[in-house]
């Protein structure tokens, strides 16, 4: 029997220490990939004068990079949560992405086409673990 992925996959465990929830901290998000102020700006379709990492931050930024840091963090399972294979590989370029990287396409805007990536490599990735041997 194959298991699929379930439906609560999609919040992985914190393994790059973003925070969850209440406990989110946004400003990780940029730091661990190297964004700058115009390129969250861009992501999560605000004025790059709006974008803050304090209380005020805006909810529309915040959700944006928790949805990010999700992916992030499914990612880091697949490296078994090492940060600096989880980061290489973000920065790496991907001919399976058109020859550019994971953070570009984020930084340009193309996070949803990053995710499906990511999430059907997964599933792939499980279906062939639980294929049984050939023989």
């Amino acid at each position: 029997m194959m298991q699929e992925f379930g439906l609560f996959d999609t919040v992985p465990a914190d393994l790059m220490k973003f925070g969850q929830g209440m406990d989110f901290e946004p400003k990780k998000v940029p730091e661990l990939l190297g964004l700058k102020n115009e390129d969250v700006s861009h992501i999560a379709g605000i004025s790059i004068k709006s974008v803050r990492y304090d209380q005020n931050a805006p909810q529309q930024m915040r959700d944006r990079l928790e949805e990010i840091a999700g992916t992030i963090n499914m990612v880091a399972g697949m490296f078994d949560g090492d940060l600096n294979k989880t980061v290489a590989w973000f920065k790496a370029r991907n001919p399976l992405l058109g020859d550019i990287t994971p953070r570009d396409m984020i930084r340009l805007g193309r996070y949803e086409r990053l995710r499906k990536f990511i999430i059907n490599a997964m599933m792939r990735n499980q279906a062939k673990a639980i294929e049984p041997a050939a023989g």
